[in-house]
């Protein structure tokens, strides 16, 4: 009987990291690592609270013979220095390269995102994953995230030995996922902005976890954009979800968000009202030819996750 892969997790404290978690960990030899702690795990994983900047990261490294690292573990508070983002994204993502490489490590998987390609209103079409990464010119915040996956991108081709895939994912939503898209879509009633009716791609979480599987696989590399059960505008995704709606002019919009979220009454930051502007869609054909990835959830069950507690 052949050995079970050994995988690193990071982040495994977040809420994708513990669906990935209970998802694994009985096909695999599952070590995961976050700065943040995690009660309940299942028993036959080992879990580890470390800064993945610090020294015992390494130790992990020399001890567990490991197979394969999932990334996970990226900070992203629209409120914290951005000295921080770097600090820890990068510096971070850095670190863990350099101990793939040193201990021999066949396999790096890096969750990245497909808002890196920025909703823009001269975009047309689909992006695919040679498309460039223009989001930060509507968004600042979100530079960390496109400095890390061209970090790992070069690594791919600086050291061929190890085995790197990077995911991008259209908006993520699942059973306890909370992140931008799913804070915005729970609202009731939503407020959209007049005139606009962007279309929007959504992912279930469990899907992104069975590309991670399929990422996995040896000989497996490369960018893929991870796309959902199809693409809807904004209004009929608020209708699938029951939800009513509150058309509000932009430039009220704007002025509104801009002091709620200097008040602190908003946890959704300004800039990010470009997505409900603007569609940022993406062309996941590579992932579907070249990892046999195919998305199971359908709308009704992207839907549903939006609808449960």
């Amino acid at each position: 009987m052949a050995a079970r892969q050994r995988i690193l997790i990071t982040g495994m404290a977040g809420n994708l990291g513990r669906l990935l978690t209970r998802s694994f960990h009985r096909d695999f030899d599952v070590v995961g690592i976050d700065r943040r702690p995690l009660p309940d795990l299942p028993r036959d994983v080992a879990f580890h609270q470390v800064d993945i900047r610090r020294k015992a990261a390494e130790n992990l490294f020399r001890r567990r013979d490991l197979d394969a690292v999932i990334h996970l573990n990226f900070i992203h508070d629209p409120r914290a220095d951005m000295s921080l983002h770097y600090s820890f994204n990068l510096w971070g993502t850095t670190k863990l390269l350099e101990y793939c490489h040193k201990y021999g490590v066949r396999k790096f998987v890096f969750l990245s995102s497909a808002n890196i390609y920025g909703p823009r209103p001269e975009a047309g079409g689909y992006h695919t994953e040679d498309a460039p990464l223009m989001a930060s010119q509507a968004y600042a915040g979100i530079q960390d995230l496109i400095a890390v996956d061209l970090l790992v991108q070069s690594f791919f081709w600086k050291h061929p030995a190890l085995e790197v895939v990077v995911l991008r994912p259209v908006h993520l939503v699942g059973p306890g996922i909370r992140n931008g898209p799913t804070s915005y879509l729970r609202q009731d009633p939503v407020v959209t902005l007049l005139g606009f009716d962007p279309l929007i791609q959504l992912v279930h979480s469990d899907d992104v976890i069975a590309a991670m599987r399929l990422a996995l696989k040896r000989g497996a590399r490369g960018i893929y954009n991870l796309a959902g059960p199809g693409v809807a505008p904004l209004s009929t995704l608020l209708r699938e979800l029951g939800r009513s709606s509150i058309p509000v002019p932009k430039l009220v919009a704007q002025g509104a968000l801009n002091a709620l979220w200097k008040l602190r009454l908003v946890d959704f930051p300004p800039p990010e009202l470009v997505h409900i502007l603007y569609s940022c869609l993406v062309d996941d054909q590579r992932a579907r030819r070249e990892l046999c990835y195919r998305p199971e959830v359908d709308l009704a069950g992207v839907v549903d996750s939006l609808n449960a507690p």
